[in-house]
Formats: structure tokens, C-alpha cells, sequence
């Protein structure tokens, strides 16, 4: 397992998440540092990563605080209190209250780094 840091100035919110061991992960992992404008679907927050990956140990249900990649929109997820539109690739999960994410709003940019 590795973690990554996941920072929205914006909201003021600075956290890290520790991720699964897993091929997608991994691949995110060596993509970073990612950033990209949120977009809110209920108590959610998704932006798009540069990643083209397929469905791996796929979810329909998630708990709040953890994190995941939906590759219909190529898109990096945080659940805070809602259950993904279709199944989606476990990545992880929050450390710590997630719901600190109420806070952001559409638009606001959402930063992934790796931990140092």
C-alpha cells in the first residue's frame, strides 16, 4: 500500500489517502501529480486523471471515505455519502473525516500528489 495526498486550496482541505494495492492504483500512482476542476454529483466529488483503464475488482457500493476510478469518464472519485452511477475500481480510501469534501464545489481544482 501507498498514499497520496489529495489537496482542494479552495476548500482548504489537505488530506491523505491510502491506497490498495492494485494495478490501477498503481498506474494513478505514476501518473502524479494530477489536478482537475470537480465536479459535484450528490455527495461526490469526480474529476477526470489521465488514465485509460478498464474496471478492476469492481464495486457497486461504497462506503464514505473511499476513493475510486470510474473508467466510463476516466474520472479519479471520492464518496462522501453516495453511492457510485455503475460500478467503479476500488483505489483506496480517505485517512481521516471525509467529509470534509462537502466543501468543494464545481469547478474548484482538486490536486492529487504523491506522498514524500
Amino acid at each position: 500500500m501507498t498514499g497520496m495526498r489529495i489537496v482542494c486550496t479552495k476548500a482548504g482541505i489537505d488530506v491523505t489517502a491510502t491506497l490498495d494495492d492494485s494495478q490501477t492504483a498503481s498506474d494513478l500512482v505514476d501518473a502524479l501529480p494530477v489536478e482537475g476542476a470537480a465536479q459535484r454529483w450528490g455527495r461526490e466529488v469526480y474529476f477526470g486523471v489521465p488514465l485509460q483503464r478498464e474496471l478492476e475488482a469492481a464495486v457497486e457500493s461504497v462506503a464514505a471515505g473511499d476513493i475510486a476510478y470510474w473508467p466510463p469518464g476516466a474520472a479519479f472519485c471520492i464518496f462522501f455519502g453516495q453511492q457510485p452511477y455503475s460500478a467503479v475500481t476500488p483505489l483506496g480510501r480517505i485517512d481521516g473525516d471525509a467529509s470534509v469534501f462537502e466543501g468543494v464545489g464545481d469547478g474548484d481544482v482538486v490536486r492529487l500528489e504523491p506522498l514524500t
